[in-house]
């Protein structure tokens, strides 16, 4: 096989699957270690890849790649919507207590379920520093709604800041559902900004059980800044069953894994 036959199927592998390893791609094309770091290199320097420790990820999984709520918003929809149901299930027929929502795409549309119905019967007060999810919830009926204030960033319309942690930090609610941009097994929960990290430590720190909701797409992503480690975590919510080194670090933080 030459080379620019080898690279394309490589690129191939990194566009479906986010990421790929040396050691996997030397055995799949039957050729040395050294080669494989050549063909990445070359795929480096064209744009297509960022070589990473042990392998390559995808472009786009920059540790600072952030899209807007807009952009996101139209990505695995589908996905996101049946982990937002089942995050309304996980609340069962009835919470007495606080619910604190986190912000993204999939925390939005947790707040899109419980505007619309059918949520919880119980006393529910639902706590967010995301402007969207405040928007959704205002005079949702059933419903006690709290705004986290601070300087909001335009590109996650969420309240950032030292205020924002303040506020947070001085709360006790009973769940939280938290969306993050990557999980990893050594890593952890992490995001690409540094304020907004700082707000979901602090998020996480308060709640009494942590939701993480993320789909597939976050697996294996290491952003620049890491907020949480799987330890922390109670539950994550997802679209796919996890495997290899991210299963087996999820298995040993006793995290239960719930696909919806």
């Amino acid at each position: 096989m030459y080379a620019t036959e080898r690279q394309q199927q490589i690129e191939q592998l990194i566009a479906t699957d986010g990421r790929v390893a040396v050691l996997d791609l030397a055995d799949r094309f039957g050729v040395t270690t050294e080669t494989v770091r050549r063909d990445l290199a070359a795929l480096e320097r064209v744009g297509v890849v960022r070589r990473v420790h042990g392998g390559a990820v995808h472009r786009t999984r920059a540790s600072t790649a952030e899209a807007s709520v807009a952009e996101r918003s139209v990505q695995r929809s589908g996905s996101k919507q049946n982990i937002a149901r089942a995050a309304v299930d996980l609340l069962g027929s009835e919470l007495d207590g606080a619910l604190y929502l986190d912000a993204g795409t999939t925390t939005g549309a947790i707040a899109q379920l419980l505007a619309t119905g059918p949520h919880p019967a119980g006393d529910l007060e639902v706590v967010t520093h995301s402007m969207s999810v405040a928007h959704t919830l205002a005079g949702a009926q059933g419903i006690g709604l709290t705004a986290i204030g601070g300087r909001v960033r335009g590109l996650t319309a969420a309240a950032v800041g030292a205020q924002t942690v303040e506020a947070i930090s001085r709360l006790r609610p009973d769940i939280a559902f938290i969306g993050t941009n990557g999980v990893a097994a050594g890593f952890g929960l992490s995001t690409p900004d540094p304020d907004e990290a700082a707000v979901k430590r602090a998020i996480v720190a308060s709640a009494r059980r942590i939701v993480v909701v993320a789909d597939a797409d976050k697996f294996d992503a290491e952003l620049l800044v890491s907020f949480a480690s799987l330890s922390d975590v109670d539950v994550l919510l997802t679209d796919t069953a996890p495997s290899g080194v991210l299963a087996e670090a999820l298995r040993e933080a006793d995290v239960e894994v719930q696909i919806a």
